[in-house]
């Protein structure tokens, strides 16, 4: 801290907090008292209104100062907590010449205060605590930014210290602080996780935890990233996907079994993407691609409905209505219909990748046949489904987890759902064939160099240990929950539903110009 360079006014600060301690004034105490929050406090103002009863409501209240009017013998003082604000009434006949000086004097913008007296409601009808004594409970030392450019105690805030969104997403606190509309946006976030919770449990699922760190990754297509374990003396991986430790449960007798947490993925970051991401998935015993599809209508319009009171949404301008049935399209039909390519005209890697490249899609050598379908559908299909849609039936060599379709061995039971130009979940009937599982581990091994590929699956022998003893059919689903309140949200980019998001570092910032 020493080396710490503070602002004209961040130093005027600093001496006031030197101020209080010499008057014997901690601006840091060790306890502080509450019997209201600003919300409880006018609804209990307007109880005793309608109830006309002689005495007052007495209250203690906290909060953070956002704005002060001096006026003479008066101070009108606004504060907030986390529910809301409330006008502090601050008069010298109450609480005394000296207590009002000290608050002019070395009280600020930003500072947290405790404020007791009685709640009444003022000539102008605002619901106010009238206070007869106070004191600081937490000073700032910087003041937060202002809502526009303004001048805050002499000094000019400029507009974007708010708006810019680096530096919103590195000093999210200050975003936080006084951008209303952002503690909303992660209030939501929260209301989905208790909906996403509630829908499962309702059901019969069970909440479940799996390892973080792990041997061996997989159940993803994603480059994952590696740590080292000192005392075991093993390289170990960031999951990028519960998938696997998740089917092992089914194995152990759960027939219905979910986790919300944490995916970290080694890959690139864009309005969708984010290296550390929050993830839902479900595996339901005894269930097919074609239940799950229905569960996921059915959760994804229950929790809109208790997120945001009801089942259309307006994405970026997009109207989505999530009431209807969802529009299911197989993925062939798809890439006939939108990008003009029947796929059974062209069997092979070679000459697809052919008639992609005079639609203007380059591709490298060696691509699999898979990804340059999938390469099709993010091209030529995703930006048109606005509407809820499933696109399923899936090329088995980039979904080696699931299920192939009757009667076709090159094509799976999976599905992707897409909304607002966005894919928002991925799904199987998943895979419980052992044998048939060990032999796609080795096939992958050989199609994709592990070093080059993020779409290699390790073989994990472990986990065909557990499918050996037995797996039931089942259906499983991962649904990308930051994505899910982008939509609910009305967000553009993902960095806006995540409270800490990974930047670049000012350093190589500065190394890139």
């Amino acid at each position: 801290m020493s080396e710490q360079k503070y602002t004209k006014l961040e130093q005027n600060r600093l001496e006031k907090i030197a101020r209080l301690r010499e008057m014997g004034i901690e601006p840091y105490p060790h306890r502080v008292e509450r019997t209201h929050t600003s919300q409880e406090a006018i609804a209990a103002l307007e109880g005793w209104e309608r109830q006309e009863e002689a005495t007052p409501v007495a209250a203690t209240l906290v909060g953070r100062i956002r704005s002060m009017r001096p006026m003479g013998k008066l101070v009108f003082a606004h504060i907030e907590d986390g529910e809301g604000r409330i006008q502090l009434f601050i008069r010298m006949n109450e609480v005394g010449e000296e207590a009002l000086g000290l608050l002019k004097e070395n009280f600020d913008l930003g500072d947290f205060i405790q404020a007791s007296g009685e709640l009444i409601r003022t000539r102008a009808g605002e619901p106010s605590l009238k206070v007869t004594e106070f004191r600081m409970i937490a000073k700032a030392v910087t003041p937060l930014p202002a809502a526009k450019d303004e001048e805050v105690e002499g000094e000019i805030i400029r507009h974007a210290a708010l708006t810019d969104p680096e530096t919103r997403y590195r000093q999210r606190y200050a975003d936080l602080a006084v951008n209303p509309h952002v503690r909303q946006i992660f209030e939501a976030r929260a209301a989905t996780n208790k909906a996403l919770r509630q829908f499962f449990d309702d059901r019969g699922f069970i909440e479940v935890e799996t390892p973080i760190l792990q041997p061996i990754y997989g159940g993803a297509a994603a480059r994952p990233f590696v740590t080292h374990h000192n005392q075991l003396k093993q390289d170990l991986y960031l999951r990028i996907s519960f998938e696997l430790y998740l089917k092992r449960l089914l194995v152990g007798g759960f027939e219905g079994v979910y986790e919300i947490g944490r995916d970290f993925r080694n890959e690139g970051v864009d309005r969708t993407h984010n290296p550390e991401f929050t993830q839902l998935e479900f595996y339901w015993a005894y269930a097919d691609y074609q239940k799950v599809m229905d569960l996921t209508e059915e959760m994804v319009r229950y929790v809109a409905q208790e997120v945001t009171g009801g089942t259309t949404i307006t994405y970026q301008g997009m109207n989505v209505d999530l009431a209807k049935p969802w529009r299911r399209m197989e993925l062939s039909d798809g890439v006939a219909e939108l990008a003009g390519i029947d796929l059974e005209d062209f069997p092979d890697a070679g000459s697809l990748a052919a008639v992609m490249k005079e639609k203007g899609i380059e591709s490298a050598p060696g691509t699999p046949r898979g990804k340059l379908i999938d390469t099709l559908v993010g091209e030529f299909l995703e930006p048109t489904f606005v509407q809820p849609t499933f696109l399923y039936n899936y090329p088995r060599d980039i979904s080696p987890l699931a299920k192939n379709v009757a009667g076709n061995p090159e094509i799976v039971e999976r599905f992707e759902g897409f909304m607002a130009g966005m894919e928002l979940c991925n799904a199987f009937t998943e895979l419980n064939d052992p044998l048939e599982q060990e032999k796609r581990f080795i096939e992958m091994g050989r199609a994709y160099d592990s070093d080059a590929d993020d779409d290699y699956h390790p073989m994990d022998e472990d986990y065909l240990r557990a499918m050996r003893y037995g797996m039931p059919p089942n259906g499983g689903f991962g649904i990308g929950v930051d994505r899910l309140v982008m939509l609910l949200t009305d967000q553009p980019n993902i960095r806006e539903v995540i409270l800490f998001p990974h930047l670049r570092s000012r350093d190589e910032e500065k190394d890139v110009e």
